[in-house]
């Protein structure tokens, strides 16, 4: 390896390179953000991030990382060609749906069971409130 192509591609990526990466985590919103930042404090810094906006197709996707991870999503629903692979993959999908699903039923159950305890609180708590006023109410 020459010490051309060592330093072309470094290990440690620079700090434009963890900015860019910040500002697609954060969407387009950021990068609008600093651009019009760049305009204010030096306007050559927000025509720069103008133009790299425009050039990297930031400008027009709608959102700067997101569309990748849908990307990525889709393609695990299409067909691998592996017949025995997309079966094991769809019974893995069914069951995963089905613990989802019984997982929700699970949350629905305790938020109904939190709610019927608090509920049975609150009734406990103003009978009592009502057989105080009762009780001081006969003492007067």
């Amino acid at each position: 390896m020459t010490a051309l192509s060592e330093t072309a591609v470094p290990e440690n990526p620079g700090w434009l390179r963890r900015i860019e990466t910040w500002l697609d985590d954060k969407g387009k919103g950021a990068w609008i953000a600093v651009m019009v930042l760049g305009f204010i404090f030096f306007w050559p810094v927000g025509l720069a991030l103008l133009a790299y906006m425009i050039w990297s197709k930031r400008m027009f996707s709608k959102s700067c990382s997101r569309r990748k991870t849908w990307h990525s999503h889709m393609s695990a629903m299409k067909p691998s060609g592996n017949s025995a692979f997309d079966a094991y993959k769809a019974d893995t999908l069914a069951r995963l749906e089905r613990e989802q699903q019984d997982f929700e039923a699970f949350l629905r159950r305790l938020r109904d069971a939190k709610d019927k305890a608090e509920f049975d609180q609150f009734m406990d708590e103003r009978a009592r409130e009502n057989q105080d006023e009762a009780e001081n109410g006969e003492r007067a």
